[in-house]
């Protein structure tokens, strides 16, 4: 007897421990008794392949989502552009050949391709594999001199200034680089630092690559006492070819690399090449000049020499995704805006994307966009909406490739810390994408049911927050793991 009921203690006492809280229970017992939660703003959602909700709290509230609208942004790009879609970059010259020289001008021609120049290897070769094609149309054609100009051509996309809902402080770093009609080493520039030994002592700062010819450094940076780490803020705009470096960089550090934003990148490509086929063999009399200060018509008789094509379009969105590239994301904005009306500016592109949401029968309640990446603070999306973009998105032909770009915890990218301790048979099921600004933390994606039974497709939203993120991050992992481990 006594055998007996201590088998039935132990099997109570193990169903006990591995007893699943449900989401809508977890969002009632762990989340809206926390005074973190409670003195924020959160929106979320959950809902399964019947539309039976799953979780809910304030689910049609528009909010801030950050770089989770990537996933709108993205997956539009799939289905306008599709997903074998490629970049290309044109070699053309005018004038005429004469034994070993170009009496004219060499043109690189953009077609917005984002990854010209990308020192992602994972997605490209390298630079110089594209340079190489370049230089090997010019050898077939005996170039070894150019009696003119190299004219960089960016006028796929119109020139646009920084979007204006950017924050100031974004406009000189990495992430805050604009699309361009010709893009180069994803629109940056590395800048590097060097302090004193002393506080107070002048920084030394150079800029390395690409080079950008004009290109001039204002430099108000000096030397912090040690310990206090790279305290440095770099602000540039396409109004002059002139950065400036302000704050401190601890004197402890031997040298800090600085990736700036680039606001003259056809200017570096046109220059890079130079410098490349000079190293080869072949050299430029006189310069780079960009498209809009010559007097050649887009449309003036060139000949074409070389076409370069970008990686397939669902690879360039794979690593959007999973490191959250925002200069990927907004030249895809661009690209659908090209597609459907003509001209890749930022406001032809929104509308291309309420009319494309329009046709497709998606509602755009609880949808604002200012923006491809979430960077703007205008942006404003509902859990709701999503969820009801991804459960058109899943009916779609091009669904496998769009959710295998979105992450999984434990792999690369911004997921790869998240759930760490989690099982990974659990993390395998969710894919998702995250969103980070200043008071802002959020999740979006899908979770597998078990056994292949469909999708949950869910957003979680939190902003105005005032704690540190690391009081933050957890609930919101453990809200993802509650819709993994849901029993439907």
């Amino acid at each position: 007897m006594k055998k007996n009921l201590l088998i039935c203690f132990l099997l109570l006492a193990s169903t006990a421990a591995t007893a699943k809280i449900r989401p809508q229970k977890f969002v009632n017992t762990k989340l809206k008794t926390d005074p973190n939660f409670q003195n924020a703003i959160v929106g979320l959602y959950a809902v399964d392949d019947n539309g039976r909700t799953i979780a809910s709290w304030n689910a049609a509230a528009p909010m801030l989502t950050a770089s989770t609208l990537k996933t709108v942004t993205t997956g539009l790009g799939m289905l306008i552009l599709g997903p074998n879609y490629r970049f290309l970059t044109r070699i053309a010259y005018d004038g005429k050949i004469q034994k070993d020289t170009l009496y004219g001008n060499l043109y690189i021609i953009g077609g917005g391709d984002p990854t010209l120049g990308s020192k992602d290897t994972t997605l490209v070769a390298g630079v110089d594999s594209v340079f190489g094609i370049w230089k090997s149309a010019m050898d077939k054609l005996s170039i070894k001199h150019i009696d003119g100009n190299i004219i960089v051509d960016d006028s796929f996309f119109p020139r646009e200034p920084m979007i204006d809902t950017w924050s100031w402080g974004d406009a000189g770093t990495y992430y805050g680089s604009a699309p361009s009609g010709l893009a180069f080493c994803e629109n940056s520039q590395d800048i590097v630092l060097f302090p004193g030994e002393a506080p107070g002592d002048s920084v030394k700062a150079e800029s390395n690559y690409p080079s950008l010819p004009g290109f001039k450094i204002i430099n108000d940076l000096s030397t912090g006492p040690a310990g206090t780490g790279d305290q440095s803020m770099y602000y540039t705009s396409d109004l002059a070819r002139t950065g400036h470096l302000t704050g401190t960089v601890a004197s402890d550090k031997d040298s800090v690399l600085y990736d700036c934003s680039n606001k003259f990148p056809q200017i570096s490509c046109g220059e890079e090449f130079r410098k490349y086929i000079s190293a080869n063999g072949i050299t430029c009399k006189e310069k780079i000049i960009d498209i809009c200060d010559t007097t050649t018509a887009p449309d003036e008789a060139k000949f074409c020499i070389a076409e370069t094509k970008s990686p397939k379009l669902s690879d360039i969105i794979y690593v959007t995704n999973h490191i959250s590239n925002n200069f990927f994301a907004e030249t895809i904005l661009r690209t659908i805006g090209k597609k459907e009306t003509g001209s890749g500016s930022l406001d032809s592109s929104l509308v291309a994307v309420n009319r494309i949401l329009d046709s497709l029968g998606i509602d755009r309640h609880g949808l604002k966009m200012a923006d491809g990446c979430g960077l703007s603070r205008q942006n404003y999306v509902s859990p709701e909406f999503l969820c009801r973009f991804y459960t058109f998105m899943q009916k779609c032909s091009i669904f496998d490739a769009y959710i295998n770009s979105l992450p999984s915890p434990g792999s690369r990218g911004t997921l790869k810390y998240v759930l760490y301790k989690s099982k990974p048979a659990l993390k395998n099921r969710i894919h998702a994408k995250s969103g980070s600004l200043n008071g802002v933390k959020c999740y979006a994606g899908f979770v597998e049911k078990k056994q292949g039974k469909g999708y949950i497709k869910f957003a979680v939203f939190i902003n105005n927050f005032s704690c540190s993120v690391s009081k933050i991050r957890p609930k919101l992992e453990d809200f993802m793991k509650s819709l993994a481990e849901a029993q439907n």
